[in-house]
């Protein structure tokens, strides 16, 4: 576990650019302090309490080795680690926007996420967001400066334009033990998506680094093994139905980086189905003519935006253990897709 969050903390991946990065060298004239004592007293606006659900969770090393709480912290000691969460820095005003909850207890929620919602504020989006409308939902709020830190509550993310199932943790004890399981990469996450082209195989392996486009900073590339930017990137995928031109796969994430399916599956030459930032918006198989090109734009006009739906979930429960298991049935718009491709699959064959 400990290995691979060292050889994450330089770059937030899709889970972990929802938490804070620190590191604090510890000064030549430092008193003997114990490890929470010593955090807390220098992370501004932090709680002795949010400290040390970060240690409990092994977020915290010292000299690269899990510390505990009572650690002694002395001079020359650098300490690593993230937050479970945090401050968003703006003011999050809770909206009264419909939600698809699917489950429910005292310690987190399951929201199905609509294809088209933002999940946090920012990047131009300040409101109408998923956190938005659970704050509204939970009756909690946050001002820009406020000392309540629970507008956290997500542990990971999903794109704007991706549908599908997302985890809230209603507690700072449960987001911790949430957040855990993602840095240990033992959440089961899988996601149907339909791609363009006809796969050779009928399962397989994508291992392909992913770091930032150097000409598009809004987009995503998969990187060789030899540069030092890419950070390490596994989907496994499984064929789940095949229409000549477009298949239908189940995409399970083993590591959870920004765009990750988008990315691989466009690197192994198979895009997303009218994913615009990464080549799937046009006719990538198939011919030139216009009764073909009439059906793909009707097809686009069906699902206007890239094929890719979160749809199972599965994880243990923060309080009992007990592994939790979560399906969201495909969209209207891309079973829509799905049909349509079907039926003009069925109508080539008996042509």
């Amino acid at each position: 576990m400990y290995k691979a969050w060292l050889d994450d903390i330089e770059e937030l991946d899709e889970q972990q650019d929802l938490f804070e990065h620190f590191r604090l060298n510890v000064d030549p004239g430092q008193s003997p302090l114990r490890l929470d004592k010593f955090m807390s007293g220098h992370l501004e606006d932090t709680s002795r309490h949010r400290v040390q659900l970060a240690i409990k969770e092994g977020f915290v090393l010292v000299n690269d080795v899990p510390a505990k709480a009572n650690r002694i912290v002395r001079p020359g000691d650098v300490i690593k680690f993230v937050m479970p969460y945090r401050r968003r820095g703006l003011e999050i005003l809770p909206q009264d926007i419909p939600l698809d909850i699917v489950y429910e207890d005292d310690d987190f929620l399951i929201v199905n996420k609509a294809a088209g919602m933002v999940v946090h504020p920012g990047h131009g989006h300040f409101d109408g967001t998923l956190v938005n409308a659970l704050s509204h939902y939970l009756g909690i709020s946050q001002g820009p400066d406020a000392d309540d830190e629970r507008m956290g509550i997500l542990v990971h993310r999903i794109d704007k334009d991706t549908s599908g199932l997302l985890v809230v943790a209603k507690n700072d004890e449960s987001q911790a033990k949430l957040a855990a399981q993602f840095f240990e990469h033992s959440i089961d996450r899988r996601y149907v998506a339909v791609v363009w082209g006809n796969l050779a195989e009928d399962e397989g392996t994508v291992d392909a680094p992913i770091g930032r486009d150097l000409n598009d900073r809004l987009r995503r590339r998969a990187c060789g093994g030899e540069d030092p930017s890419g950070k390490r990137a596994v989907t496994h995928y499984r064929v789940l139905e095949r229409f000549g031109f477009v298949t239908v796969v189940e995409c399970r994430l083993e590591t959870g980086r920004t765009h990750q399916i988008r990315v691989h599956m466009a690197h192994i030459g198979h895009p997303l189905f009218n994913d615009a930032r990464y080549g799937g918006d046009r006719i990538r198989k198939g011919t030139i003519y216009s009764k073909y090109s009439q059906f793909i734009r009707n097809c686009f006009d069906i699902c206007p935006r890239q094929a890719l739906h979160a749809r199972t979930l599965g994880f243990a429960h923060p309080s009992t253990g007990k592994w939790m298991h979560f399906e969201s049935c495909l969209p209207a718009d891309m079973t829509a897709l799905v049909d349509k491709w079907k039926n003009y699959a069925i109508y080539e064959k008996d042509e």
